[in-house]
């Protein structure tokens, strides 16, 4: 019996070519999903959840949306409530969330345990702050163990909106936008998770 030898590259060339596109797929980063616009939770979020993850020392504000969003670009929802805190740094430890300042952070005040005694002059905006809750993977922001919590303090909004930010060329992420509050002419600005930490950006003019 006879049989023909098969040449060695037509058979290491496609095997090759295997290995070659498996090394490629390997090394290839995931393409996060598109980002989903905000939306509204259902059923809405009350006081009582916002006192189980921030203690008594907050409530609901009302007037301001809720939102659900991807914030940090995990895929995991979360969730952006505005609230009246009346001293969030007493309840940091006990519920596990960071107290972070990014308006005056952006003027050049950095320290939080600062600007978070710092008072409006106006009685009805004290202790307003922004509560963001990054979810889980399984159950989002609902989750009974979230990925992390902030508290947002002295952001001088009047209106929030969640869109997109096109942080550069190449990155866009979910942003918080707001209208201020000011003398004169109103101006915007956004709030967005820069992967470390949330930063404020000033807009310039209006949203509307």
């Amino acid at each position: 019996m006879s049989y023909t030898k098969m040449p060695y590259t037509k058979i290491a060339l496609p095997a090759l070519a295997v290995l070659l596109i498996a090394a490629s797929a390997a090394g290839k980063k995931p393409v996060p999903p598109p980002l989903a616009p905000a939306t509204t939770p259902s059923p809405a979020v009350t006081d009582d959840f916002v006192h189980k993850q921030f203690g008594d020392n907050c409530s609901l504000l009302p007037g301001p949306p809720q939102f659900v969003a991807d914030m940090d670009g995990d895929g995991a929802d979360d969730l952006v409530v505005a609230a009246r805190c009346k001293n969030p740094m007493a309840d940091k430890d006990e519920y596990s969330f960071t107290v972070a300042d990014p308006y005056d952070s952006f003027l050049g005040y950095s320290d939080v345990k600062v600007t978070s005694t710092f008072a409006s002059e106006e009685p009805e905006r004290r202790g307003i702050s922004l509560l963001i809750v990054h979810g889980a993977q399984k159950d989002g922001w609902r989750s009974e163990s979230p990925k992390a919590k902030f508290l947002l303090i002295n952001l001088p909004f009047k209106t929030l909106a969640v869109k997109k930010l096109a942080v550069n060329k190449k990155k866009t992420v979910l942003g918080v936008y707001m209208e201020e509050r000011g003398e004169g002419e109103d101006t915007s600005s956004v709030v967005y998770w820069d992967g470390k930490k949330y930063k404020y950006e000033q807009l310039g003019s209006s949203l509307e």
